[in-house]
């Protein structure tokens, strides 16, 4: 496997998070995003593969993430993730090695998601674009139109601006829809007061 997708929820200012944790409550964004990464073939699952800080801002009792292989990204190889069941979850110390485990059984695992933080977005969408090497060709953006959550303090990298070779082009819902294999509430979305829309960019082939 090469080709990973990034996934996110993002203000228009690419706000991510404020205080360690998300500005918003949105359950039917939670379920889309448990849904989309948790989808495989039988005897398939995803790897999920995040940052230490996006790992701890998951209630304990919530991890590992179920159904899928949890890949954990730390410097610190000696930190303790603090879960019985290791087959579920593995600790890496850069992106590099944690983008090379589905390599590693390409029987076992489907697709690949980068789902934070701000650090992994950013080391991720600097990689080279795929086949040549591991690297993000679709994001999965959660786009917040309302309100502006002016307290976020954690920010992604705005993709669509950056300088490179390959342009991002945003695909039409119904290819969102047969991407991720069920159905997606189309259009602007409104939930505890706040606004956002489903969307999925894509660059090369």
């Amino acid at each position: 496997m090469s080709r990973f997708t990034i996934i996110v929820a993002a203000t228009k200012a690419n706000g991510i998070g404020a205080n360690g944790g998300l500005p918003w409550r949105l359950s039917k964004e939670l379920k889309y995003f448990a849904q989309v990464t948790s989808s495989a073939p039988e005897g398939r699952q995803n790897v999920v593969i995040m940052g230490r800080n996006t790992w701890e801002s998951i209630p304990k009792k919530f991890r590992p993430l179920p159904k899928r292989m949890n890949v954990v990204i730390s410097r610190n190889q000696n930190y303790d993730l603090l879960v019985k069941f290791t087959l579920s979850s593995l600790l890496k110390d850069n992106l590099k090695a944690g983008l090379s485990v589905p390599a590693t059984d390409s029987t076992r695992f489907h697709r690949g998601f980068i789902i934070g933080g701000a650090t992994l977005y950013t080391e991720s969408l600097a990689l080279p674009l795929p086949p040549t090497d591991p690297g993000v060709d679709r994001v999965l953006l959660t786009r917040i139109l309302y309100p502006d959550f002016n307290e976020c303090d954690v920010f992604m990298p705005d993709f669509l601006k950056e300088d490179t070779t390959t342009e991002w082009r945003r695909s039409n819902h119904a290819a969102l829809q047969e991407w991720v294999g069920f159905e997606v509430p189309e259009g602007e979305q409104e939930e505890n007061g706040v606004k956002y829309e489903f969307q999925m960019w894509v660059r090369g082939v």
